[in-house]
């Protein structure tokens, strides 16, 4: 029998990334579009690491099922690290990727290429129904082009090159991208604790 492993979050891009990540262990993935009652966690926290802790431990206890919760985001150099924490909601409260991203070359319009640094960051966070709970951490570096280009993806990859790259997350295939994403990387590191999480728990 699979085990449940619950990810606090309705995108289904996420799970869809996650399932191929997690496909050769027996876990059922399950999403808040599975549980319409559990209420959406306030992302108020300081940092991905405080946020993604937040919504997996308020998550596990509302459900009463072992919580994965991610928070990532883009972080630019020439900006200060923004959109950082604020990434999903750069260009305001309603805003869609479109818009973020016509937000983000806008700032960057005047920016040199040699100054067009950043970095993908995604902590994840796993919290089991007794209130344990792990953090891990990955990050890709790269570099913002100045027009969008791929179809792939979702969010900022259109805009983002990796390092030692010339395509786009949104221009890579799903595998390559998985393999060297910041999630990728935060969920490799995570691996031994959701495969520890398989072996202890009923």
């Amino acid at each position: 029998m699979k085990k449940k492993l619950l990810l606090a979050t309705r995108n289904q891009h996420k799970k869809r990334e996650l399932q191929t990540m997690l496909a050769d262990l027996a876990v059922e993935i399950l999403t808040l579009d599975d549980i319409p009652s559990l209420p959406e966690v306030i992302e108020d926290g300081a940092s991905f690491a405080e946020n993604a802790t937040k919504k997996a431990c308020q998550t596990a206890a509302l459900s009463h099922i072992t919580c994965l919760a991610d928070d990532s985001g883009l972080s630019v150099d020439a900006l200060g690290g923004k959109p950082g924490v604020y990434s999903a909601r750069f260009a305001g409260p309603e805003a869609d990727d479109d818009k973020n991203n016509e937000k983000l070359l806008s700032l960057l319009e005047a920016v040199p290429e040699e100054q067009r640094t950043a970095a993908f960051v995604c902590a994840i966070a796993l919290a089991d129904t007794d209130g344990n709970i792990a953090v891990v951490e990955g990050s890709c570096p790269g570099r913002i082009i100045r027009e969008k280009a791929g179809n792939g993806g979702f969010g900022y990859d259109p805009l983002f090159v990796p390092e030692g790259y010339t395509l786009t997350f949104a221009q890579l295939e799903p595998e390559e991208k998985n393999r060297i994403s910041h999630r990728g990387r935060a969920l490799a590191l995570a691996r031994s604790v959701i495969e520890q999480y398989m072996e202890t728990q009923v």
